[in-house]
C-alpha cells in the first residue's frame, strides 16, 4: 500500500511540475510581446506629447489580443511583424487613426480668439497648451463635445467643439487657398460693420490668421472658418501673404516683439497674448517673426545650435534661448523646466510670474540669482535649420497656391 501511495503521489508532483511549467512559458511569452511593444513604443513614441501609440496586450484563453490606438500605421505595422516573425499568434485590434467617426472631417481651423487645449476631453483637465484664431489642425479622434487634435508644433490635445470647425480635405483645401489676414496688434476686436462706433464680433490677439473677402477704405473684410463676416482695421492687420513676404526674422525684430507682452500674466498652458507660460512665451515671440518652434521648454531645447553651457553670457546673442532647470548626475536626468530670451546687456525676458526682464549681473537691480544659479545652457535659432523648426516661408502651413498639391 506504502509503495502505490508514493507512486500516486509522484504522479501528481509530476503534473504539479508539468502545470507550473507551462505556466512559466506562458508568462514568458506573454514578457516577451510587451517587450516588443516597448521598444516599438520607445521608437514611435518617445515623446507622447506629440505621437500616439498607446497599445495594450490582453489574454483570453490561449489568445492574444492587441487593443488600443495610434495615429501611426507604421508603428503598428512593425509591431505586427515582430509579433509574426517570432510565430505569435494574436488578435489585431488596434484602431488607426483618424478615426471613422469623424466621416472624412479629419482637417479643423481654430474658429475662436484662443482655444484652451487640455490633456483629457473635459473642461475641468489640465490647460496643456492654448491655439490662435485660424490655426489649422489635424483631427484624430472625437467624443460628442471634444475633439482630439494636434496643433502645428504637433502637441496632442483636446478641444471643445465649440472651439474649432471640422473640415473635410476639399474644404481645407479651400480655406488654404484663400487669401488671408493676420491681426498683429497685441489685443482688439473685428466689427460687424466698418465703422468707428460698430459692435464687435470677437476679440482677437497677435497671431489670429482670418480669410480675406474685400477691402474696404481702412478695413478689411474677413471672413471666420465657421463663416462669420467680420471688419478689421488695416492699422492692426496686415494682408498674410504680404507679412510673410516681408518678415525679416532679426535679432531686433523678436526683441520688438517680445517687449509688446511686458507685463503679461503667467498662464500655465498658455501661448498667447492671454496669458503665457515660459515656453508659449518663447513660442509667441518666434511665431510672430515667422516661425513654428515647438510647445514646450524641454522639447524647445532640443533645436537649434549649442552657444554655451558654461554661463559665459558673452557668447551669446541676442535672440538666443537660455534654459534653466535640474543638471544631469549620476542617479538623475536632466530636468529643463524654464526658457527665457537674450535681449543683450546682461538681461533676458521670461514669463515668470508675469513677462519681465531679468539680469545675470550681480550688481543689477533686476539679478536673478535663482535663475542664475539653475542655468543649463543657451541654444540659438535664427538662421538655424533642425528637425522641430518650421519656417513658415519654406514650409507655410496657413497659405498654399492654387498650385499646390495638399
Amino acid at each position: 500500500m506504502k509503495i502505490s501511495f508514493d507512486f500516486k503521489y509522484y504522479l501528481i508532483l509530476i503534473a504539479v511540475i508539468l502545470v507550473s511549467c507551462a505556466g512559466e512559458t506562458e508568462n514568458e511569452k506573454e514578457e516577451d510581446i510587451q517587450e516588443m511593444i516597448t521598444s516599438v513604443q520607445q521608437k514611435f513614441s518617445p515623446d507622447k506629447r506629440v505621437a500616439l501609440l498607446d497599445i495594450e496586450l490582453e489574454k483570453k484563453k490561449e489568445n492574444y489580443i492587441l487593443k488600443g490606438e495610434t495615429n501611426m500605421p507604421e508603428a503598428a505595422r512593425t509591431l505586427k511583424a515582430k509579433l509574426d516573425s517570432a510565430a505569435i499568434s494574436y488578435t489585431d485590434n488596434i484602431q488607426i487613426l483618424p478615426s471613422k467617426v469623424l466621416e472624412g472631417k479629419i482637417h479643423g481651423v481654430i474658429d475662436v480668439s484662443v482655444a484652451n487645449l487640455r490633456g483629457e476631453g473635459k473642461h475641468s483637465a489640465e490647460l496643456v497648451t492654448q491655439a490662435t484664431l485660424g490655426t489649422p489642425v489635424q483631427i484624430w479622434k472625437r467624443t460628442e463635445e471634444w475633439y482630439y487634435i494636434q496643433t502645428p508644433d504637433g502637441y496632442l490635445s483636446w478641444v471643445d467643439h465649440g472651439g474649432i470647425t471640422t473640415m473635410d480635405e476639399e474644404e481645407f483645401k479651400a480655406w488654404k487657398t484663400s487669401e488671408k489676414v493676420i491681426y498683429k496688434k497685441t489685443f482688439g476686436q473685428s466689427y460687424k460693420t466698418p465703422e468707428n462706433n460698430s459692435k464687435p464680433v470677437t476679440d482677437l490677439v497677435a497671431g489670429a490668421v482670418l480669410e480675406l473677402e474685400a477691402e474696404k477704405e481702412d478695413y478689411f473684410k474677413v471672413r471666420y472658418p465657421d463663416g462669420r463676416a467680420a471688419y478689421l482695421l488695416k492699422e492692426e492687420a496686415e494682408i498674410y501673404s504680404k507679412w510673410l513676404k516681408g518678415i525679416e526674422s532679426s535679432s531686433e525684430k523678436l526683441v520688438e516683439t517680445s517687449e509688446k507682452l511686458m507685463g503679461l500674466p503667467y498662464l500655465w498652458g498658455g501661448t498667447s497674448a492671454k496669458g503665457v507660460d515660459c515656453s508659449g512665451f518663447t513660442k509667441t515671440i518666434f511665431f510672430m517673426n515667422g516661425m513654428v518652434v515647438p510647445r514646450d521648454a524641454s522639447q524647445q531645447v532640443r533645436e537649434g545650435k549649442l552657444v554655451d553651457s558654461k554661463g559665459d553670457f558673452d557668447k551669446l546673442k541676442v535672440g538666443d534661448l537660455l534654459f534653466f532647470g535640474r543638471p544631469a548626475t549620476d542617479t538623475t536626468s536632466e530636468k529643463v523646466v524654464h526658457v527665457g530670451m537674450w535681449i543683450g546687456n546682461n538681461e533676458f525676458i521670461h514669463s515668470s510670474g508675469d513677462v519681465h526682464i531679468s539680469s545675470m549681473d550681480k550688481a543689477a537691480e533686476n539679478f536673478d540669482e535663482f535663475n542664475k544659479s539653475r542655468y543649463l545652457r543657451t541654444k540659438r535659432y535664427l538662421g538655424e535649420k533642425s528637425s522641430g523648426l518650421a519656417y513658415l516661408k519654406d514650409q507655410d502651413l496657413y497659405f498654399a497656391q492654387q498650385t499646390d498639391s495638399l
